[in-house]
């Protein structure tokens, strides 16, 4: 099924407002093409709800957040609530500043998210309400392990109950779930963390999946972080000794846009809890 979830991204080509950190802004439009989906991106809060109205799902990600800013998302999210767009939260270095924390907590009152897409340390800062994350990063005491993974699970279904979100909680393991299904994705390379921004791009991504799938939020979800997944898979096994991570950045995102339905069930690695 999660095949068919990038082929309705490729045949609807939804169009994804997102409100992004300046770091990966280009990044996340260059995804957002690769997979077949169309990106725009505005933060003024006198035109945020124009542009939300003409597009078909949000991304809100608070990794270079300032005040202006939290008032765009706020009016931006409220907005694609009224249509009944969905709306994706990236909590980027949730736990880190009292500022990031406090605007990631009022936007989860304020704004119904159809997803919440982040690192553990991130999604722990943002349902406790503090933290101790370095930002982008996960600590290495919340990187989740075989070890911790049940742990991690009964975490994640928790969180979606209490949130009614989807929950994507990504790193060496990923874990995207609902209040009654996990799904545990072993997709992916080590070398993804040596690139700024593949998680924002994820959950750029994670919108344009969840706009051309309404009825299937989990579904979207988990073919948005298996297409991330391949990709890196993809991109490193055409790295050479001379190529770093640069070229890898840029193989993520041909990956991607050369990723095919039958490519991406056949590379998916993932089991159901």
């Amino acid at each position: 099924m999660i095949g068919m979830m990038l082929e309705n991204v490729r045949k609807n080509r939804p169009l994804i407002h997102n409100i992004t950190n300046f770091v990966t802004a280009n990044d996340c439009a260059n995804i957002l093409l690769a997979c077949g989906a169309s990106p725009i991106m505005a933060d003024d809060p006198d035109e945020v709800a124009e542009i939300t109205s003409i597009c078909d799902g949000l991304t809100l990600n608070i990794g270079t957040l300032n005040r202006q800013v939290i008032a765009s998302m706020l009016i931006a999210g409220r907005r694609a609530n009224e249509l009944r767009h969905p709306v994706v939260l990236d909590p980027v270095g949730a736990g880190a500043s009292r500022l990031r924390t406090d605007a990631a907590a009022r936007l989860l009152e304020a704004v119904k998210f159809t997803a919440i897409r982040g690192n553990f340390s991130e999604l722990k800062a943002l349902a406790s309400g503090s933290g101790t994350t370095r930002g982008v990063d996960a600590d290495l005491a919340d990187g989740i392990t075989e070890q911790t993974l049940d742990e991690a699970v009964a975490f994640a279904r928790a969180f979606a109950k209490k949130t009614g979100a989807i929950v994507a909680i990504t790193g060496a393991l990923d874990i995207v779930a609902d209040s009654n299904r996990a799904f545990c994705i072993s997709n992916g390379h080590p070398m993804m963390s040596s690139v700024t921004g593949t998680g924002c791009q994820l959950s750029a991504m994670t919108a344009a999946f969840a706009a051309a799938n309404p009825a299937h939020p989990l579904e979207a979800a988990v073919s948005a972080v298996s297409v991330m997944g391949c990709a890196g898979e993809l991109a490193h096994a055409r790295l050479t000794e001379a190529d770093g991570n640069a070229t890898y950045r840029n193989y993520i995102i041909d990956a991607v846009y050369n990723m095919t339905p039958h490519t991406l069930e056949k590379g998916a690695n993932y089991e159901v809890r």
